[in-house]
């Protein structure tokens, strides 16, 4: 399983929360920092599809033919990009909490996130200059957490702390990467999935609304959606086992 963090993390798979699930269902474990995060180089400009050239070189070097992908949050939509371009290599995908692409027809992006999420993202769909000054002048607001999610990440979830905190030591340059990636054009096309597919996503999510999923869902070919009444961003991933166990069964 290539997991595919989310914005802005590091690469480091979710150790506490799915290992022990992961061991149990005989998992392995593989995963890489996007461009700019960890000890990764920098790629300004890099788009979504890019996921596929990179999970393509870790799996080569691991002597990885077939495997599958996870993604959450910011990396689901890199976990779909395999799944479209590496037909032939991906067996299952679960994204959680991912985005659509931006402004398709028949989705109202921006609809239902929360105002720093809204900000956020509209700040760089004007472009790399807006995005910089934005993160410069960002504070510590919420991002849309509901009360579930800060309760999962004071809990099961306290991994994050791990992965988020070293995605930023070294300033706001990934993440502004990897936000430009999913308001721009992202290099394929979700339909192309043939892939089983699962959508796991939270109906309290206020950063990235359900309604993306609910959109990915209707135009990838047979993919499985499973809405969490009431989860948010994180705390949907306590579903995450059972995921993993759907995957298995593929």
């Amino acid at each position: 399983m290539v997991w595919h963090h989310g914005t802005p993390n590091i690469g480091l798979p979710p150790e506490e929360p799915l290992f022990d699930a992961s061991e149990r269902l005989g998992i392995r474990w593989v995963s890489y920092d996007r461009p700019g995060y960890g000890g990764s180089t920098p790629a300004p400009g890099r788009d979504v599809a890019s996921a596929a050239t990179y999970t393509a070189a870790v799996a080569d070097a691991l002597g990885l033919d077939r495997f599958a992908v996870m993604g959450h949050s910011g990396g689901g939509s890199h976990a779909l990009a395999c799944a479209a371009l590496l037909p032939d290599r991906v067996t299952g995908v679960l994204s959680g909490s991912g985005l659509a692409p931006y402004q398709p027809e028949g989705l109202d992006w921006f609809a239902g996130m929360s105002d720093v999420a809204r900000a956020s993202l509209a700040a760089a769909a004007r472009g790399r200059t807006a995005k910089e000054a934005y993160e410069a002048a960002a504070g510590e607001d919420d991002p849309g957490f509901i009360p579930a999610d800060l309760e999962a990440l004071a809990g099961p979830w306290s991994w994050f702390m791990k992965v988020v905190n070293p995605a930023v030591a070294n300033g706001p340059g990934p993440l502004i990467d990897d936000d430009l990636a999913h308001v721009n054009p992202w290099g394929f096309d979700p339909a192309a999935v043939a892939a089983p597919v699962l959508l796991l996503h939270g109906t309290g999510d206020r950063m990235v609304p359900s309604s993306h999923a609910e959109w990915l869902a209707a135009r990838i070919p047979g993919a499985e959606l499973r809405l969490v009444r009431g989860a948010g961003h994180i705390s949907v991933l306590a579903e995450a086992p059972a995921a993993l166990e759907w995957l298995t069964t593929r």
